[in-house]
């Protein structure tokens, strides 16, 4: 692993207008509701969405969708590293023009599998006083598969912010899929860096509420996961799924250069094992 890994968000100077949209950009994301937030929350918890709330990728979930559920090679072959959300735009085009409906979408989405022990992890967090917990959810996914699952988990509530790539129908049925926004970073795909929009909404969020979060948590699985997980401090938790990318990348890191990953690691099989490390924070 080489230094870089440690700068990907580096932003180099920019010519003052570009500059200028990008702030406004990301205050246009920040933005939303973020300020009818309590300000008296301790904890600032964030989750991925794809093999750390739910059990699987919902991208490759709605393949079941398609004609004898698999893609025809050509479509498979547009894929660059990178630009998943641009080859995910391709596929969700195809599966338009082979007759599939929006409801036959939500259907997949709401029969995905919660991960092991995540409700209960849930129903451990909307079950702690009303100052404890700020819940965020930063995914790569897209707005309608991640809605739609929540929703029919019944935990849409629980989430007071969630940062995704848009996606919305057009006229003619087809789900429409947009980058969440651009960045620099060298390490993460061309849509979504986790690391800027969490260090953007940790500091938007204590600029707001006057002070710093006691903590900050981050639940995830994967390598884009590792990114925003290098932002946290000392007295912040990493929670990576148990020999996922994210621990990987993690335990190389702690081997390769030791000091740079600095929040404490604490890796999960399910939902009880954050909740056990919650558990004991929270009583302190």
């Amino acid at each position: 692993m080489g230094d870089s890994i440690f700068n990907c968000c580096y932003v180099p100077p920019q010519p003052p207008g570009e500059e200028e949209h990008r702030r406004s950009r990301r205050t246009e994301i920040m933005a939303s509701n973020s300020a009818s937030i309590s300000p008296n929350k301790r904890f600032l918890i964030f989750f991925d969405f794809d093999e750390t709330i739910v059990d699987e990728t919902s991208d490759d979930m709605v393949v079941e969708a398609a004609p004898g559920q698999h893609l025809p090679g050509w479509l498979k072959d547009t894929y660059r590293p990178g630009r998943y959300n641009e080859y995910m735009q391709r596929v969700l085009a195809y599966l338009a023009e082979q007759g599939v409906t929006e409801s036959d979408l939500r259907s997949i989405m709401e029969k995905i599998p919660a991960s092991p022990g995540m409700l209960t992890l849930f129903q451990f967090l909307r079950t702690r006083p009303a100052h404890d917990f700020e819940v965020v959810l930063v995914s790569d996914a897209n707005t309608f598969f991640v809605e739609a699952w929540l929703r029919r988990a019944g935990v849409r509530q629980l989430f007071h912010r969630i940062f995704t790539n848009p996606a919305t129908f057009n006229k003619n049925g087809r789900l429409v899929l947009r980058p969440f926004h651009s960045h620099e970073c060298q390490r993460c795909p061309d849509n979504m860096c986790k690391q800027v929009v969490v260090r953007d909404y940790v500091a938007r969020r204590t600029q707001e509420r006057g002070r710093p979060y006691q903590r900050i948590f981050y639940v995830g699985d994967g390598a884009n996961d590792f990114c925003p997980a290098l932002s946290l401090g000392p007295r912040d938790v990493a929670f990576p799924r148990r020999d996922f990318p994210m621990h990987r990348l993690i335990t190389e890191t702690h081997e390769a250069m030791p000091g740079e990953f600095k929040a404490v690691t604490v890796p999960w099989i399910s939902g009880e094992d954050v909740i056990m490390r919650l558990r004991k924070l929270v009583a302190e």
